[in-house]
């Protein structure tokens, strides 16, 4: 595992935070929960081990709703600027790649592609739902 660190903060940057390593997946979510808290057609997450997450300002600032048990989704209070959405079940956290500037993102899938309002036509796997090991189907649709 790499040792690589990259920065991150929200929009305003009263919280600031560093992932370590390398994220254990990152690609696309297309389901209607992301795309409404997004406010835009597809959502670009990177996934990561909770201890490979570090805030290291402002973490009085964050805050959390829970809408489901499968996403803790957190925000600053200050500027409303999305950071990351833990979940639990998989255990890992999506940090927003958007706010992480230096991260080659390199997606490798799109999830819950069967939702989808935007057609992605770029290669990637496109799964009806999560991948089998994380308890979806793993099921591939065509693009």
């Amino acid at each position: 595992m790499s040792d690589k660190s990259y920065d991150g903060s929200c929009f305003c940057g009263a919280v600031q935070l560093t992932v370590t390593g390398e994220p254990a997946a990152m690609g696309y979510c297309h389901c209607r929960s992301c795309r409404h808290w997004s406010a835009g057609p597809v959502n670009a997450f990177s996934l990561w081990p909770p201890a490979a997450i570090n805030v290291t300002q402002g973490s009085d600032n964050i805050g959390t709703y829970v809408k489901t048990d499968h996403s803790h989704r957190k925000w600053c209070k200050s500027c409303g600027g999305h950071l990351f959405t833990e979940h639990p079940a998989m255990g890992l956290t999506d940090v927003y790649t958007a706010i992480i500037p230096d991260l080659p993102f390199t997606p490798t899938l799109h999830v819950f592609y069967e939702e989808t309002v935007l057609r992605i036509h770029d290669g990637v796997v496109k799964l009806k739902d999560i991948p089998a090991k994380m308890g979806g189907s793993g099921e591939e649709l065509p693009e």
